[in-house]
């Protein structure tokens, strides 16, 4: 209803788990390291928990839809299974055969060795993930645990990763449970978001749902924090009601009113009136009583002295809310010439374009590529029509400096609105956005100060439409990352068709490349570790670090 009212091309808080308006904060990275560590790793538990709304279930989903192709996944969404019916269900999942009406745990058990053995042997990786794990029953439980004891002489078949609230860790802590608790390799909970982190996760879902400007003020904001506790899902259904209350209203923004009164009304507290305003109210009946009364013994006294008057006709000294009185604003023509020394006077200027759309284009024409956005595309969807790709991450500054490659930086605006700055080139002090074709250095303090960390890193896959290379992957994007690899390390190409399979020695290498340049040591070629391969072996794409490069 209130989408065109806010040029909202799609609602930015359905509550669905959509992956195109994930929002990585820095707890929600961890708790992802943590899923992808359970699925690298061999045997053993790996336990995730965290409050109702956190995003558990949202990161889960994440994880599913990059997984490399060589991991199998049985996905259980109903723990609420005896041992039998779990044993089924991982077997129904990993569709693994087995007799019609079965009774018998050694039965599922045999078939699921078995089919443990093959995979492993064929190079591919299984994994079983209990969403809702806190209603798992202390029996069901112990059974997981004797599937972890599934194993060659060198390796474990199978990894098991539990997902629950907060409840799951008194149930992992109970002493006939201790045997299952020794078994978990890596524990995370994840916890709400910050204020900080809770502006950033609004502002990031209307820019995603096409809206770049932050409709809601910064007191608005604030009370979601205080309304929602930084819970991802309450955001979500506070900041939806928040929109269709401000619709209803004509409002152009999003007001602190209004988020209350969409709070109250979530809550179904609409017919209560607020605490706070009785309070004022019968104080103020309370000492205009007080007053009258005084007036009346002081009359029957007799006549009253000119002190007294006044003393009456004053208002009663009563708590009211203090009024706001804000300064008006200086006038155009003796405000101070604008500098474009700092970074907020660049974010303020209407006269410079900082969308989005701006600043993908000064990155694709770094890498010599045009940008032209059609009617309700996202800017990294344009990116791929023309060849190249987006990392979307969250970090430090250090992070950016690590892929060495052009980025658009996603900041805000003392107006509230979201503003898109392409980093084109940086050194140990500074960094030079290009705005239009106008290149502004910025000192790090200042960017730092003013950003929150989140970023889009724009790269050149080797081919259209890679995916990711991991354990067991057969053909010739193997035999490519063999012989980049090979550029940098030494090692000889094997003879084919051994070339062709992404086997443990090349994990190995892998892992190596990924240690020397501080990434994630999964022995799996994702995006992060494609993009920083091609950026070390290409002298010629665009560079952060040298001056010029690119087109």
């Amino acid at each position: 209803m209130y989408l065109a009212a806010f040029g909202l091309a799609e609602a930015p808080f359905s509550t669905t788990p959509d992956q195109r308006f994930l929002y990585l904060s820095d707890r929600h990275r961890d708790a992802l390291a943590h899923l992808l560590y359970g699925v690298a790793e061999r045997g053993g538990f790996v336990q995730l928990t965290g409050e109702v709304g956190t995003g558990k279930t949202t990161l889960c989903r994440y994880l599913l839809e990059h997984l490399p192709g060589h991991v199998d996944i049985a996905l259980i969404l109903n723990p609420t299974l005896s041992r039998l019916e779990l044993l089924a269900t991982i077997c129904d999942e990993l569709r693994v055969a087995y007799p019609a009406g079965s009774t018998s745990l050694k039965v599922f058990v045999d078939a699921l060795h078995a089919h443990l053995l093959d995979a492993h042997a064929r190079g591919r990786r299984t994994v079983v993930i209990v969403d809702e794990a806190q209603l798992l029953s202390a029996e069901v439980l112990e059974q997981l645990r004797l599937l972890t004891n599934l194993e060659t002489a060198t390796a474990k078949l199978l990894q098991i990763i539990l997902i629950g609230q907060p409840e799951l860790l008194e149930l992992m802590g109970r002493t006939d449970l201790r045997q299952v608790a020794q078994r978990v390799a890596a524990r995370y909970h994840l916890t709400p978001l910050t204020e900080r982190e809770t502006r950033a996760y609004v502002a990031h879902r209307l820019a995603m749902a096409g809206q770049s400007r932050v409709v809601f003020d910064d007191a608005a904001l604030r009370v979601v924090h205080q309304e929602s506790g930084g819970v991802p899902r309450l955001i979500n259904v506070m900041c939806d009601r928040a929109l269709l209350g401000a619709y209803a209203t004509h409002s152009e923004a999003v007001t602190r009113g209004i988020v209350r009164r969409a709070a109250r009304e979530i809550a179904g507290e609409v017919s209560r009136v607020p605490e706070r305003r009785r309070r004022r109210a019968t104080i103020a009946a309370v000492a205009a009583g007080l007053v009258l009364t005084t007036a009346l013994v002081l009359m029957a006294r007799g006549p009253l002295t000119s002190r007294t008057r006044m003393l009456l006709a004053a208002p009663p000294a009563v708590p009211v809310a203090a009024a706001v009185v804000t300064p008006p604003a200086t006038s155009p023509a003796t405000q101070p010439p604008a500098s474009h020394s700092s970074l907020r006077a660049l974010l303020d200027d209407s006269k410079l374009s900082t969308d989005a759309d701006s600043a993908f284009a000064a990155v694709a024409t770094r890498w010599g590529r045009r940008y032209e956005r059609r009617p309700n595309q996202q800017p990294c969807n344009v990116v791929r029509r023309s060849g190249l790709d987006c990392i979307t991450r969250r970090g430090t500054w250090s992070l950016v400096r690590r892929f060495d490659l052009p980025v658009v930086l996603e900041l805000g605006s003392t107006s509230g609105a979201r503003r898109f700055l392409a980093v084109v080139a940086a050194d140990e002090r500074r960094a030079t956005v290009q705005i239009g074709s106008r290149a502004e250095p910025i000192p790090l303090d200042q960017i730092e100060r003013e950003w929150d960390g989140s970023f889009v890193v724009v790269w050149k896959p080797p081919r259209v439409g890679m995916e990711a290379l991991g354990r067991g992957m057969r053909g010739g994007d193997v035999v490519w990352l063999r012989r980049q690899l090979g550029a940098l390390d030494g090692h000889a190409m094997p003879a084919l068709p051994a070339a062709r399979t992404y086997d443990e020695s090349l994990a190995s290498r892998v892992m190596g490349f990924q240690r020397t340049h501080d990434l994630m040591p999964d022995g799996i070629a994702g995006e992060e570790t494609l993009a920083t391969l091609t950026a070390v072996l290409d002298p010629v794409r665009p560079s952060l670090r040298r001056s010029g490069s690119g087109s």
